[in-house]
């Protein structure tokens, strides 16, 4: 049973979008494996039922005997689901297709909004001296996705860079908006990173123009660019910083994660 008195040690970030195909996964992986590559300890959390991020990590499905869905539902200690991968630093809980009926099962169990934020607060993760915890949400505003936010400090939102673009983040941002106001009021948005993006596109920098215009410094000065690397690196079952360290998807989620790290050292210095 965790206490919910101890502050956890790690930044908790749910990495949401509701909608499919617009970098979630991706930039879950890279911007882990960027943030381990600095010398960030790092464990994602795939709280997707695809599995993308354990794939996209290199976890095979036949090594998958322990997943979050033992994690938030069957009480499983950490040290049975958390597995290392080929990055140092760099941990993953991974998921299966099991998890498609979590949100049925959860439903009947009065704490179903808290039970990542419990799994995710139990003491024996302290040994693992965490800085960062990314959760892969699922692309919907499920049970699932709602347990990520009640977990996490802050949201973090891929934006691709394409038509109606914004008009798809209201229903998200009223999500958050009730998270806050009935389970965790100290919830807020980490940020927006626009993906998939490219320069060339009057349609892109016109997304990009609307977007700071809209949510002001909310978005990341770092935009990740639309990068054939980037897409072929998961079917090596690797994040690009691996597959093409030197390729622009690779700069990109590394000047991605030295921002997100600058935030935090701000946010933390304007708090003292």
């Amino acid at each position: 049973m965790s206490d919910p008195t101890r502050a956890p040690g790690a930044r908790i970030i749910a990495v949401a979008n509701q909608k499919g195909g617009v970098g979630k996964t991706t930039t879950a992986i890279n911007l882990a494996a960027a943030l381990a590559e600095d010398g960030y300890q790092t464990l994602i959390v795939d709280l997707d039922p695809q599995g993308n991020a354990s794939t996209g990590l290199g976890v095979e499905p036949s090594d998958r005997s322990m997943t979050t869905y033992d994690l938030l539902l069957e009480d499983a200690p950490l040290s049975d689901v958390i597995h290392t991968t080929k990055i140092e630093g760099l941990w993953i809980v991974p998921a299966t297709t099991d998890l498609s009926s979590a949100d049925i099962e959860m439903y009947s169990n009065e704490k179903r909004s808290f039970l990542l934020y419990d799994a995710l607060r139990q003491p024996a993760i302290d040994r693992y001296r965490f800085d960062y915890i990314l959760i892969d949400c699922p692309p919907s505003l499920s049970l699932l996705t709602v347990n990520a936010m009640v977990a996490a400090h802050s949201v973090l939102v891929p934006l691709q860079s394409e038509f109606f673009a914004l008009e798809g983040l209201s229903q998200l941002m009223l999500t958050i908006r009730e998270v806050r106001q009935t389970a965790n009021p100290n919830l807020r948005i980490e940020g927006v990173v626009l993906t998939m993006y490219d320069g060339r596109n009057r349609l892109a920098q016109q997304v990009e123009s609307d977007s700071r215009e809209t949510l002001g410094d909310l978005v990341f000065q770092t935009v990740i660019p639309r990068n054939v690397r980037i897409s072929e690196a998961p079917s090596f079952a690797q994040p690009v910083l691996t597959y093409d360290t030197q390729s622009k998807g690779s700069i990109a989620y590394r000047l991605l994660a030295r921002e997100l790290v600058q935030r935090h050292e701000s946010a933390t210095e304007g708090a003292v």
